[in-house]
């Protein structure tokens, strides 16, 4: 049975499993009428992301109106697990957006007509093979995510002219969100999944972490340790734990939720 929605931090999150995400989905695709459903996969950086936005322009942003919006919120990494337990005082499973675009493609198969949407040109393309391969879905078409907002009604044109059922965007954190929701009703995709890296990860140019360290929730430590270019992102790690805990701190010991 599935739990009822969470609010961490001022965002929703949906305590399921992966395969409870990936029921859901599959039941979005099934619909006589298949609406466009958009899925987060919430990790601590979202958090720190979209709050610093928010608090330079003095509004909530799109980033955080996208979470917001979300059809679906699951955690994708341990940090999230952590923070809920932390201050909800719930047992949250972790659904990673990886496991959910493979898991959904390895479901469907042929059934499943995907767009691949992001990263350097060239990567989508090879992504796009390489699940085609890997899982015998239809490629409903491949566009590459270095475009400016000046581009996103024409890409947008693409993808709903594609007969797309599953958008996969991998254009960074806060861009992706944003772009599945500002579009979600044009595109008429019935599942819009903001993936990150995934892209990269399929296409070969970005490596998958270790089975143990998935296992454990703790994939960002491999990955940040591995590449220079992610170090930056260490602080905003840093000032999610602080969060938490100052949160922790100022809850009643009857009152966890934020």
């Amino acid at each position: 049975m599935t739990r009822s929605r969470l609010i961490l931090l001022d965002l929703p999150l949906d305590p399921v499993t992966l395969e409870q995400a990936l029921d859901r989905l599959e039941a979005w695709l099934s619909a006589e009428r298949r609406g466009p459903h958009t899925v987060v996969t919430l990790n601590p950086e979202f958090i720190i992301q979209a709050r610093a936005e928010d608090a330079r322009s003095g509004e909530v942003g799109a980033f955080t109106q996208a979470m917001q919006r979300a059809d679906l919120v699951t955690a994708d990494g341990v940090g999230i697990v952590w923070a809920a337990r932390r201050l909800l005082g719930e047992a949250v499973p972790r659904a990673p957006g990886f496991d959910l675009a493979a898991g959904l493609m390895q479901r469907r198969g042929a059934a499943l007509r995907v767009f691949f949407l992001g990263s350097r040109p060239g990567v989508a393309e090879a992504a796009a093979a390489s699940a085609r391969t890997q899982y015998g879905i239809q490629v409903a078409g491949v566009h590459h995510g270095y475009f400016g907002p000046e581009d996103d009604a024409r890409v947008a044109g693409l993808i709903a002219q594609s007969g797309a059922d599953l958008l996969l965007t991998g254009m960074g954190a806060g861009r992706q969100e944003a772009f599945n929701e500002a579009w979600r009703a044009r595109l008429g995709v019935p599942v819009l999944l903001g993936c990150g890296g995934v892209l990269d990860v399929l296409a070969g140019t970005a490596a998958l972490a270790p089975a143990w360290t998935r296992r454990l929730g703790v994939e960002w430590v491999w990955r940040v340790a591995g590449d220079r270019r992610r170090w930056g992102r260490a602080p905003r790690l840093a000032r999610f734990v602080g969060l938490v805990l100052r949160q922790a701190g100022r809850a009643g010991p009857s009152d966890k939720q934020t």
